[in-house]
Protein backbone atom coordinates (compact mmCIF):
# COMPACT_ATOMS: atom_id res chain seq x y z
CA UNK A 1 0.00 0.00 0.00
CA UNK A 2 1.92 3.02 -1.15
CA UNK A 3 1.64 6.70 -1.78
CA UNK A 4 4.13 9.39 -2.70
CA UNK A 5 6.55 9.47 0.22
CA UNK A 6 4.82 6.85 2.41
CA UNK A 7 4.45 3.08 2.18
CA UNK A 8 2.80 0.54 4.46
CA UNK A 9 3.46 -3.19 4.46
CA UNK A 10 0.66 -5.10 2.76
CA UNK A 11 -1.75 -6.76 5.19
CA UNK A 12 -4.55 -7.75 2.80
CA UNK A 13 -4.82 -7.58 -0.98
CA UNK A 14 -8.43 -6.42 -0.93
CA UNK A 15 -7.70 -3.66 1.55
CA UNK A 16 -4.66 -2.55 -0.43
CA UNK A 17 -6.69 -2.33 -3.61
CA UNK A 18 -9.53 -0.38 -2.01
CA UNK A 19 -7.27 2.10 -0.23
CA UNK A 20 -5.08 2.64 -3.28
CA UNK A 21 -8.18 3.32 -5.37
CA UNK A 22 -9.47 5.83 -2.78
CA UNK A 23 -6.16 7.65 -2.70
CA UNK A 24 -5.91 7.78 -6.48
CA UNK A 25 -9.40 9.26 -6.58
CA UNK A 26 -8.42 11.84 -3.96
CA UNK A 27 -5.46 12.92 -6.08
CA UNK A 28 -7.67 13.26 -9.16
CA UNK A 29 -10.29 15.30 -7.32
CA UNK A 30 -7.81 17.63 -5.64
CA UNK A 31 -6.80 19.19 -8.94
CA UNK A 32 -10.41 19.57 -10.06
CA UNK A 33 -11.55 21.14 -6.79
CA UNK A 34 -8.91 23.90 -6.75
CA UNK A 35 -9.32 24.90 -10.41
CA UNK A 36 -10.18 28.57 -10.84
CA UNK A 37 -11.19 30.76 -13.76
CA UNK A 38 -8.17 32.85 -12.76
CA UNK A 39 -5.25 30.83 -14.09
CA UNK A 40 -2.71 32.20 -11.64
CA UNK A 41 -4.84 31.05 -8.69
CA UNK A 42 -5.01 27.56 -10.18
CA UNK A 43 -1.24 27.54 -10.60
CA UNK A 44 -0.53 28.53 -7.01
CA UNK A 45 -3.17 26.16 -5.61
CA UNK A 46 -1.70 23.24 -7.57
CA UNK A 47 1.86 24.02 -6.45
CA UNK A 48 1.93 21.74 -3.42
CA UNK A 49 -0.62 19.29 -4.81
CA UNK A 50 1.64 18.57 -7.77
CA UNK A 51 4.69 18.31 -5.49
CA UNK A 52 3.18 15.12 -4.08
CA UNK A 53 3.25 14.35 -0.38
CA UNK A 54 2.44 11.46 1.89
CA UNK A 55 -1.36 11.83 1.78
CA UNK A 56 -1.32 10.68 5.40
CA UNK A 57 -4.69 12.24 6.23
CA UNK A 58 -6.57 10.70 3.27
CA UNK A 59 -4.99 7.38 4.25
CA UNK A 60 -6.45 7.72 7.77
CA UNK A 61 -9.84 8.54 6.25
CA UNK A 62 -9.73 5.45 4.03
CA UNK A 63 -8.59 3.08 6.77
CA UNK A 64 -11.12 4.36 9.31
CA UNK A 65 -13.88 3.98 6.70
CA UNK A 66 -13.13 0.25 6.61
CA UNK A 67 -14.93 -0.09 9.95
CA UNK A 68 -18.14 0.91 8.20
CA UNK A 69 -18.90 1.00 4.48
CA UNK A 70 -15.61 1.96 2.80
CA UNK A 71 -17.45 2.68 -0.45
CA UNK A 72 -19.86 5.16 1.15
CA UNK A 73 -20.24 8.27 -1.04
CA UNK A 74 -18.82 10.74 1.50
CA UNK A 75 -15.50 8.98 2.11
CA UNK A 76 -13.48 10.32 -0.80
CA UNK A 77 -14.95 13.86 -0.65
CA UNK A 78 -14.08 14.21 3.05
CA UNK A 79 -10.56 12.93 2.37
CA UNK A 80 -10.21 15.66 -0.28
CA UNK A 81 -11.47 18.31 2.16
CA UNK A 82 -9.02 17.30 4.87
CA UNK A 83 -6.06 17.14 2.50
CA UNK A 84 -6.94 20.62 1.22
CA UNK A 85 -7.06 21.84 4.82
CA UNK A 86 -3.64 20.34 5.45
CA UNK A 87 -2.20 21.93 2.31
CA UNK A 88 -3.60 25.30 3.34
CA UNK A 89 -1.85 25.07 6.70
CA UNK A 90 1.44 24.24 4.96
CA UNK A 91 1.27 27.48 2.95
CA UNK A 92 0.69 29.48 6.12
CA UNK A 93 3.36 27.59 8.08
CA UNK A 94 5.96 28.22 5.39
CA UNK A 95 5.34 31.96 5.61
CA UNK A 96 5.60 31.99 9.39
CA UNK A 97 8.72 29.78 9.36
CA UNK A 98 10.28 31.52 6.33
CA UNK A 99 10.79 28.07 4.85
CA UNK A 100 12.48 27.74 1.46
CA UNK A 101 11.66 24.14 0.56
CA UNK A 102 8.49 22.10 0.83
CA UNK A 103 8.21 18.56 -0.53
CA UNK A 104 11.49 19.01 -2.32
CA UNK A 105 10.29 22.06 -4.27
CA UNK A 106 10.61 25.80 -3.57
CA UNK A 107 7.91 26.81 -1.10
CA UNK A 108 5.18 29.11 -2.40
CA UNK A 109 6.48 32.06 -0.39
CA UNK A 110 9.85 31.69 -2.13
CA UNK A 111 8.53 30.97 -5.62
CA UNK A 112 6.16 33.94 -5.42
CA UNK A 113 5.98 35.90 -2.16
CA UNK A 114 4.43 35.79 1.31
CA UNK A 115 1.22 37.49 0.23
CA UNK A 116 0.60 34.98 -2.54
CA UNK A 117 1.36 32.08 -0.20
CA UNK A 118 -1.04 33.35 2.48
CA UNK A 119 -3.82 34.02 -0.01
CA UNK A 120 -3.32 30.59 -1.59
CA UNK A 121 -3.73 29.03 1.84
CA UNK A 122 -6.92 31.05 2.35
CA UNK A 123 -8.21 29.92 -1.04
CA UNK A 124 -7.60 26.27 -0.17
CA UNK A 125 -9.39 26.71 3.16
CA UNK A 126 -12.35 28.24 1.32
CA UNK A 127 -12.48 25.37 -1.18
CA UNK A 128 -12.30 22.85 1.66
CA UNK A 129 -15.15 24.52 3.54
CA UNK A 130 -17.29 24.73 0.41
CA UNK A 131 -16.97 20.98 -0.15
CA UNK A 132 -17.57 20.14 3.50
CA UNK A 133 -21.03 21.70 3.37
CA UNK A 134 -22.11 18.87 1.07
CA UNK A 135 -21.25 16.34 3.79
CA UNK A 136 -23.72 17.60 6.40
CA UNK A 137 -23.96 20.00 9.32
CA UNK A 138 -22.24 17.68 11.81
CA UNK A 139 -19.23 17.30 9.52
CA UNK A 140 -19.06 21.09 9.14
CA UNK A 141 -19.15 21.51 12.93
CA UNK A 142 -16.37 18.96 13.42
CA UNK A 143 -14.27 20.74 10.79
CA UNK A 144 -14.86 24.11 12.47
CA UNK A 145 -13.87 22.75 15.88
CA UNK A 146 -10.74 21.25 14.37
CA UNK A 147 -9.87 24.53 12.65
CA UNK A 148 -10.21 26.38 15.95
CA UNK A 149 -7.70 23.97 17.49
CA UNK A 150 -5.32 24.48 14.57
CA UNK A 151 -5.37 28.23 15.10
CA UNK A 152 -5.09 27.95 18.88
CA UNK A 153 -2.09 25.66 18.45
CA UNK A 154 -0.40 28.14 16.15
CA UNK A 155 -1.04 31.01 18.55
CA UNK A 156 0.23 28.92 21.46
CA UNK A 157 3.38 28.13 19.48
CA UNK A 158 3.88 31.80 18.58
CA UNK A 159 3.53 32.97 22.19
CA UNK A 160 5.68 30.21 23.66
CA UNK A 161 5.32 28.59 27.08
CA UNK A 162 3.98 30.68 29.95
CA UNK A 163 6.10 31.47 33.00
CA UNK A 164 6.84 28.28 34.90
CA UNK A 165 5.39 25.98 32.23
CA UNK A 166 7.49 23.03 31.16
CA UNK A 167 8.59 23.80 27.57
CA UNK A 168 8.22 20.16 26.52
CA UNK A 169 4.69 19.95 27.94
CA UNK A 170 3.84 23.18 26.09
CA UNK A 171 5.29 21.81 22.86
CA UNK A 172 3.33 18.57 23.05
CA UNK A 173 0.14 20.60 23.53
CA UNK A 174 1.02 22.63 20.44
CA UNK A 175 1.50 19.43 18.43
CA UNK A 176 -1.77 17.96 19.65
CA UNK A 177 -3.59 21.06 18.41
CA UNK A 178 -1.66 21.78 15.21
CA UNK A 179 -1.07 18.22 13.98
CA UNK A 180 -2.94 15.71 16.10
CA UNK A 181 -6.32 17.42 15.70
CA UNK A 182 -6.33 17.24 11.90
CA UNK A 183 -5.20 13.61 11.82
CA UNK A 184 -7.71 12.70 14.53
CA UNK A 185 -10.46 14.43 12.55
CA UNK A 186 -9.43 12.51 9.43
CA UNK A 187 -9.95 9.21 11.24
CA UNK A 188 -13.15 10.44 12.89
CA UNK A 189 -14.83 11.65 9.72
CA UNK A 190 -13.69 8.60 7.76
CA UNK A 191 -15.48 6.39 10.27
CA UNK A 192 -18.51 8.70 10.59
CA UNK A 193 -19.15 9.08 6.87
CA UNK A 194 -18.76 5.32 6.41
CA UNK A 195 -21.49 4.78 9.00
CA UNK A 196 -19.28 3.12 11.62
CA UNK A 197 -20.64 2.79 15.19
CA UNK A 198 -20.06 5.69 17.57
CA UNK A 199 -17.65 3.71 19.77
CA UNK A 200 -15.44 2.92 16.78
CA UNK A 201 -15.53 6.59 15.81
CA UNK A 202 -14.33 7.47 19.33
CA UNK A 203 -11.52 4.91 19.25
CA UNK A 204 -10.15 5.89 15.85
CA UNK A 205 -10.28 9.56 16.86
CA UNK A 206 -8.13 8.82 19.92
CA UNK A 207 -5.80 6.75 17.78
CA UNK A 208 -5.50 9.53 15.20
CA UNK A 209 -4.55 12.15 17.78
CA UNK A 210 -1.84 9.97 19.30
CA UNK A 211 -0.35 8.73 16.04
CA UNK A 212 -0.52 12.29 14.70
CA UNK A 213 1.63 13.59 17.53
CA UNK A 214 4.02 10.66 17.05
CA UNK A 215 4.22 11.44 13.34
CA UNK A 216 5.10 15.09 13.95
CA UNK A 217 7.67 14.16 16.57
CA UNK A 218 9.27 11.82 14.05
CA UNK A 219 9.36 14.74 11.60
CA UNK A 220 11.24 16.70 14.26
CA UNK A 221 13.91 14.02 14.30
CA UNK A 222 14.06 13.86 10.51
CA UNK A 223 14.47 17.65 10.35
CA UNK A 224 17.72 17.26 12.27
CA UNK A 225 18.95 13.86 11.11
CA UNK A 226 18.11 13.67 7.40
CA UNK A 227 19.20 15.53 4.30
CA UNK A 228 16.82 17.42 2.02
CA UNK A 229 16.56 14.48 -0.40
CA UNK A 230 15.01 12.38 2.38
CA UNK A 231 12.76 14.96 4.02
CA UNK A 232 11.90 17.25 1.10
CA UNK A 233 12.78 20.24 3.29
CA UNK A 234 15.99 22.07 4.10
CA UNK A 235 17.61 20.27 7.09
CA UNK A 236 17.37 22.20 10.33
CA UNK A 237 14.70 24.62 9.08
CA UNK A 238 13.02 24.82 12.48
CA UNK A 239 16.42 25.06 14.15
CA UNK A 240 17.40 28.04 12.01
CA UNK A 241 14.15 29.83 12.78
CA UNK A 242 14.49 29.25 16.51
CA UNK A 243 11.44 26.99 16.65
CA UNK A 244 11.98 24.54 19.52
CA UNK A 245 11.40 20.95 18.46
CA UNK A 246 11.72 17.71 20.40
CA UNK A 247 15.51 17.15 20.04
CA UNK A 248 16.23 20.82 20.79
CA UNK A 249 14.04 20.86 23.90
CA UNK A 250 15.67 17.69 25.18
CA UNK A 251 19.20 18.99 24.49
CA UNK A 252 18.43 22.26 26.28
CA UNK A 253 17.62 20.30 29.44
CA UNK A 254 21.16 18.95 29.64
CA UNK A 255 23.33 20.38 32.39
CA UNK A 256 26.47 18.57 31.23
CA UNK A 257 29.49 20.83 30.85
CA UNK A 258 30.28 19.24 27.49
CA UNK A 259 26.97 20.58 26.16
CA UNK A 260 27.78 24.19 27.03
CA UNK A 261 28.58 25.16 23.45
CA UNK A 262 25.36 23.62 22.13
CA UNK A 263 23.28 25.39 24.78
CA UNK A 264 25.00 28.64 23.86
CA UNK A 265 24.19 28.18 20.17
CA UNK A 266 20.57 27.25 20.89
CA UNK A 267 20.07 30.32 23.08
CA UNK A 268 20.47 32.74 20.14
CA UNK A 269 19.23 33.02 16.54
CA UNK A 270 20.96 30.68 14.09
CA UNK A 271 20.47 32.63 10.89
CA UNK A 272 24.21 32.67 10.19
CA UNK A 273 25.23 29.58 8.22
CA UNK A 274 28.29 28.72 10.27
CA UNK A 275 26.49 28.76 13.61
CA UNK A 276 23.56 26.85 12.14
CA UNK A 277 25.84 24.14 10.72
CA UNK A 278 27.69 23.81 14.02
CA UNK A 279 24.48 23.50 16.03
CA UNK A 280 23.08 20.96 13.56
CA UNK A 281 26.23 18.82 13.80
CA UNK A 282 26.24 18.93 17.62
CA UNK A 283 22.56 18.03 17.79
CA UNK A 284 22.99 15.09 15.43
CA UNK A 285 25.63 13.64 17.74
CA UNK A 286 23.77 14.42 20.98
CA UNK A 287 22.06 11.80 23.23
CA UNK A 288 18.90 13.89 22.85
CA UNK A 289 18.37 12.24 19.47
CA UNK A 290 18.15 8.78 21.05
CA UNK A 291 15.90 10.15 23.79
CA UNK A 292 13.66 11.72 21.15
CA UNK A 293 13.35 8.39 19.37
CA UNK A 294 12.31 6.78 22.65
CA UNK A 295 9.56 9.37 23.10
CA UNK A 296 8.31 8.74 19.56
CA UNK A 297 8.21 5.02 20.38
CA UNK A 298 6.14 5.74 23.50
CA UNK A 299 3.58 7.79 21.57
CA UNK A 300 3.39 5.12 18.87
CA UNK A 301 2.91 2.42 21.50
CA UNK A 302 0.13 4.43 23.13
CA UNK A 303 -1.56 4.81 19.75
CA UNK A 304 -1.27 1.07 19.10
CA UNK A 305 -2.81 0.28 22.49
CA UNK A 306 -6.02 2.10 21.52
CA UNK A 307 -6.51 -0.30 18.60
CA UNK A 308 -7.50 -3.10 21.00
CA UNK A 309 -10.96 -1.54 20.99
CA UNK A 310 -11.43 -2.12 17.25
CA UNK A 311 -12.70 -5.20 15.40
CA UNK A 312 -9.97 -7.57 14.22
CA UNK A 313 -10.09 -6.74 10.50
CA UNK A 314 -7.24 -5.95 8.06
CA UNK A 315 -7.68 -2.18 8.57
CA UNK A 316 -6.79 -2.54 12.24
CA UNK A 317 -3.54 -4.26 11.31
CA UNK A 318 -2.84 -1.53 8.77
CA UNK A 319 -3.30 1.11 11.49
CA UNK A 320 -0.87 -0.82 13.66
CA UNK A 321 1.52 -0.76 10.71
CA UNK A 322 1.34 3.03 10.77
CA UNK A 323 2.69 2.96 14.33
CA UNK A 324 5.64 0.86 13.14
CA UNK A 325 6.22 3.20 10.21
CA UNK A 326 6.28 6.30 12.42
CA UNK A 327 9.03 4.72 14.52
CA UNK A 328 11.07 3.21 11.69
CA UNK A 329 11.29 6.48 9.73
CA UNK A 330 13.31 8.02 12.59
CA UNK A 331 16.04 5.35 12.47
Amino acid sequence: MSMAGLALPSVDDGLDERVRARLDEVDQRLAAVVASDFGFVTETALHLINAGGKRFRPLLVALAAEFGDPMAPGVVPVAVVLELTHLATLHHDDVMDEATLRRGAPSANVRWNNTVAILTGDYLFAKASDRMVDLGLEAVRIQAQMFARLVEGQIRETLGPSDGQDPLEHYLRVLADKTGSLIATSARLGAKLAGAPAEIERVVTEFGEKVGVAFQLSDDILDIASDSDQSGKTPGTDLREGIPTLPVLLAQRSQEAVDGRLRELLSAPLGEDGRHAEALALLRAHPAMAEARTIVQQWADDARATLAGLPDIPARHALAGLCDLVVSRTG
